[in-house]
């Protein structure tokens, strides 16, 4: 019997490689990814996911050339000003998870303000900013003081600065032609389904998305039985 979809993680992966073979600067490649996630959020309002994770920058992504981390960050602070209207008109609310301490100034600023705009969204937009899933695992490690799953899962939401109900992953979606999880929501997806379309992020239109449900609707959930 195929299980209910409630969260759907997505890891957007190939922006530079869908540039590069389109003869195009990086620059595009990240633009068109941004464009590509502006045209998605309107398509949780035909499904019933209550939360979307989106890999937006990895912990390992600051190994990068500054020019390409600092074009990265200008457009989130365009994304997160263009897609804030998006989320209030379709009741989404606005988390952030990773670490802020490290980002710049202006984008945490812009965090902030889409957080408390669209706070009272009934389903969740969740961004993953320098975010690492091992480094969440160690801090909560740290902290843990019980044996619960529960609460250990209540420490990772805590670390990650998440807000709201740290639920399990239903559904990985990973772009870009590889097939690994890249430190992101090892905890999470401990029962998820992984999906990996042949496709660069920016070609991951509504009509991928839509196949991406039906394969997940498709397959028998047992875990473990």
């Amino acid at each position: 019997m195929p299980g209910t979809l409630n969260h759907v993680a997505v890891i957007m992966d190939g922006n530079r490689r869908w540039a590069r073979e389109r003869g195009l600067p990086m620059q595009h490649g990240h633009r068109a990814g941004m464009e590509r996630l502006l045209d998605l959020l309107p398509m949780l309002h035909e499904t019933d996911i209550s939360m979307v994770t989106v890999y937006a920058f990895s912990k390992a992504n600051w190994q990068r050339a500054k020019f390409e981390v600092d074009h990265i960050f200008s457009l989130a602070i365009e994304a997160f000003r263009r897609f804030t209207p998006i989320c209030l008109a379709k009741d989404i609310r606005v988390e952030v998870i990773g670490r802020r301490d490290r980002l710049p100034r202006m984008v945490r600023c812009c965090i902030r303000e889409a957080i408390q705009k669209t706070k009272k969204g009934q389903r969740v937009l969740r961004v993953a900013l320098d975010y690492s899933a091992r480094e969440s695992l160690l801090a909560a490690a740290h902290r843990c003081t019980g044996e619960s799953e529960a609460e250990f899962s209540r420490l990772i939401e805590k670390v990650q600065h998440s807000s709201g109900n740290n639920e399990n992953v239903d559904l990985l979606i990973r772009t870009g032609k590889e097939q690994r999880l890249s430190d992101f929501l090892l905890w999470e997806c401990a029962f998820a389904e992984l999906y990996f379309p042949d496709v660069y992020w920016p070609d991951f239109s509504l009509q991928e998305f839509r196949n991406a449900i039906r394969w997940f609707d498709s397959r028998g959930r047992r875990y473990g039985e």
